[in-house]
């Protein structure tokens, strides 16, 4: 067996015991908490944060009449305990044993969902015998505590003092746990969550408060190492800003209720990760579907950009993410010219290397086909795939090579441990004021002595952008006879917009809903138009279509392609009645 192999099983092992003794501890210090507290001396809270997630009241009646609709799934209790009931989906019993659904009882405040909220969270603490199950996993755990900690004036307003203490320790001894296992939690944003949670369970628990220090300790290490000095997750992942920001800008107003000055590397993340929030947006609000990214909740960005006090222009450039941003006349593009992560923060990327989304004002037109929001895992495969990404797939290959499945597949997902090293990237502004991204990666290299290299062009009206996909060989002036040399080049597009092959086979005309046509044009090279599937939307995968353009990089080891906007017929622009405008053939 191969010393690597060897290696990599060996750390695995060693991991498994290293949570199972971590588990252990978390179990032993949690003991103490057993025991009933004395009057006047139990445990309490000082203050509770807020929570920035949107809340919809009219899902409190849903909850009362004891209907729990999560990730896509439904289960009536008719009577019974939520948390007895059979779980319709891991993800389900995730959202369930998370809480974070208290905000919805929190925002119809009545007597009646206050008393609905005490019961329920009465009746998880009674059913614990264990720290065994869903719910202990440290992402479960992370995002439980801080649900409890925001929702707290929720859960005991009008609670007698029997069931204060009951939920205070129940909370501690969630928190004991938690900090044994913080750091089993997936070497991602779960990871930096737990340490989060941890933070705000020492600010908020007068029998915490001791451990401020270190939780503060732990939080800025895991801090400086996930946040990336432009402000991206080192994971590449463009929606992981959104859900740490939803808990860091919170956070820091805790330490300042607590008349705490905030670590300065907690401030300085946050003022990084602003920017890419509009880094990532489209012109309709929705980011871009890299690495990870499922739909984009336009509430939650809408709430965090009103934090934004400097509301700048966005970055052009994040160098650091490994991400490019062209912006002209209110076309944008956005495109992956960054490296893979790091092994163990890999689970999410994709193998999508220089693949490209625009859109024209608020119209997205070619897209990558995202992360669903629910039923992750029947999709995961696939949306993480080279073919998922508008972008080039070479014999039929993926960019980067996907460990083999092993047994906490679930838990921490498949890492990638092998794509693009090194990937080039140059940005400049023409004479004329187009803008241009020259980028090259080698995930191709090793197998096919092959780089693929892309140039966009963004015209300086935002009309038109120029695409050149080019087949470097590594060696020599051409790819060795002995080496296949398929490819495929995909443009995905978004299921608002009608496709129509032109008659010449060279193009195609893309009919935006509003009738603003655009035109794609590949000049020696013939397309197809074939079904596709976009994942990234709020309401499930849906049916599209995408242009593809097949060839033999011996024979065409250069392709050119453009999409043109044509501008709508005047007659139309006044309100005046007259014929459509002829689309160019």
């Amino acid at each position: 067996m191969p010393r690597v192999a060897i290696a990599d099983r060996s750390k695995s092992s060693w991991r498994s015991v290293r949570r199972g003794i971590n588990r252990t501890l978390g179990r032993l210090r949690s003991f103490s908490i057993a025991m009933p507290a004395l009057p006047g001396r139990g445990p309490r809270l000082v203050i509770a944060p807020q929570d920035l997630r949107t809340a919809d009241p009219t899902r409190a009646a849903e909850i009362y009449g004891g209907r729990f609709a999560f990730a896509g799934k439904v289960v009536v209790c008719d009577g019974r305990s939520p948390f007895e009931m059979m779980e319709p989906s891991d993800e389900w019993g995730e959202v369930l044993l998370s809480f974070g659904w208290l905000r919805h009882l929190r925002a119809a405040d009545s007597a009646i969902t206050r008393a609905n909220a005490r019961a329920l969270v009465d009746e998880w603490i009674g059913l614990q015998r264990s720290w065994k199950g869903p719910g202990w996993q440290p992402q479960v755990l992370s995002r439980r505590i801080i649900s409890w900690l925001t929702q707290a004036t929720l859960i005991l307003d009008e609670a007698d003092d029997r069931f204060y203490r009951r939920f205070l320790r129940s909370l501690e001894k969630q928190v004991k746990f938690l900090t044994s296992i913080a750091n089993d939690a997936h070497n991602s944003v779960p990871r930096l969550q737990a340490h989060i949670a941890l933070t705000y369970a020492a600010l908020c628990m007068s029998t915490q408060s001791r451990n401020t220090r270190r939780a503060t300790k732990h939080l800025v290490t895991e801090l400086d190492r996930q946040i990336l000095p432009d402000g991206g997750h080192i994971g590449r992942n463009p929606g992981a800003p959104i859900e740490l920001l939803l808990d860091l800008l919170p956070l820091a107003q805790a330490f300042s209720a607590r008349n705490l000055a905030p670590p300065p590397q907690l401030m300085n993340a946050i003022d990084r990760m602003m920017p890419m929030l509009r880094f990532f947006c489209h012109g309709d609000g929705t980011f871009g579907l890299f690495n990870g990214m499922g739909p984009t909740p336009p509430d939650l960005v809408a709430t965090l950009i009103a934090y934004d006090d400097a509301r700048g222009t966005p970055v052009n450039n994040a160098v650091h993410s490994g991400y490019q941003r062209m912006e002209a006349g209110g076309t944008i593009v956005l495109m992956d010219t960054g490296r893979i992560p790091p092994l163990d923060l890999s689970s999410e990327a994709a193998a999508g290397c220089l693949s490209f989304e625009f859109s024209a004002k608020a119209q997205r037109i070619v897209v990558n086909c995202g992360m669903p929001a629910n039923a992750r895992e029947n999709w995961r495969d696939f949306s993480r795939s080279t073919q998922a990404h508008s972008t080039v797939k070479f014999n039929d290959v993926p960019s980067c090579r996907f460990a083999a499945n092993g047994p906490n597949r679930r838990q921490f997902g498949v890492p990638i441990n092998a794509g693009p090293q090194h990937v080039a990237v140059e940005r400049g502004t023409e004479s004329d004021g187009a803008i241009t991204v020259r980028s090259s990666h080698d995930g191709y290299a090793s197998r096919f002595s092959v780089i693929h290299e892309r140039i966009l062009t963004l015209a300086p009206d935002g009309d038109r952008i120029d695409g050149d996909d080019s087949f470097v060989p590594t060696k020599g002036e051409t790819i060795p006879a002995k080496i296949p040399d398929d490819f495929v080049v995909r443009f995905h597009l978004h299921p608002a917009i009608r496709a129509t092959r032109v008659a010449d086979g060279h193009g195609a005309l893309l009919v935006m809903p509003n009738r603003d046509v655009w035109t794609f044009h590949a000049y020696e090279d013939l397309i197809d138009i074939v079904d596709g599937v976009y994942l990234g939307g709020q309401d499930g995968p849906r049916r599209t279509f995408q242009i593809i353009i097949r060839g033999k990089a011996r024979q065409a080891p250069r392709l050119r392609w453009s999409f043109t906007h044509t501008p709508p017929h005047p007659a139309r622009k006044t309100g005046q009645r007259g014929q459509e405008p002829e689309l160019p053939l």
